[in-house]
């Protein structure tokens, strides 16, 4: 059901949320639920720093006192693997992009291989570091994330359970990586 005012979904699906004190453990607790049959679809986190303060403005806020909160934003979990790929994508993107400009402008008639090659290489230094730049950003970014989470209490972690197996499954799982007030509530955002 959803309401004018607020303009979110409340759906009547079970859902267990817990809170935690590192990524290390949410990390790990995110790939027991995953291996375990949970969908990525039925795991969410807390929505940035921007979401938080459009949603709630500038007061502060605590994880303890939102994780029951049906209006707080949700984003999706990434793993330091997908950042890790990320980052490589955006520095071997910058460092093609780079070396395709260089050769286009070397490969003439009148230019050399080695000069050429030469060429690809130089213009791909540049473009490399400034894809290396980026990458390190979106890994603050990321880094930063979390940090703000813990900070505010600790980092939330919500999944909707369909059935009181995967109700018990989802609890079990979430305080054996260190979850802290792990509970389940009657509804799921």
């Amino acid at each position: 059901m959803t309401s004018e005012k607020s303009h979110f979904a409340v759906i009547k699906v079970p859902e267990a949320v817990g809170v935690f004190d590192s990524f290390e453990a949410l990390q790990a607790a995110f790939y027991d639920l995953r291996l375990l049959g949970f969908s990525r679809q039925d795991i969410s986190l807390l929505g940035s720093q921007e979401a938080m303060k459009e949603k709630f403005g500038d007061a502060f806020w605590h994880s303890e006192e939102i994780e029951d909160d049906p209006s707080a934003p949700r984003a999706a979990f990434v793993s330091e693997e997908a950042i890790g790929e990320l980052e490589g994508g955006i520095i071997g993107g910058f460092l093609f992009l780079g070396s395709y400009v260089a050769m286009a402008a070397m490969l003439t008639p009148a230019s050399t291989l080695a000069a050429s090659i030469a060429a690809i290489a130089i213009g791909g230094a540049p473009a490399t570091a400034i894809g290396t730049l980026l990458a390190r950003r979106v890994g603050k970014h990321h880094r930063d994330y979390y940090q703000s989470q813990i900070e505010h209490g600790g980092i939330l972690l919500w999944v909707r359970v369909e059935n009181k197996e995967k109700e018990d499954l989802a609890v079990k799982i979430l305080e054996g990586h260190s979850g802290r007030d792990v509970h389940v509530h009657d509804w799921s955002n």
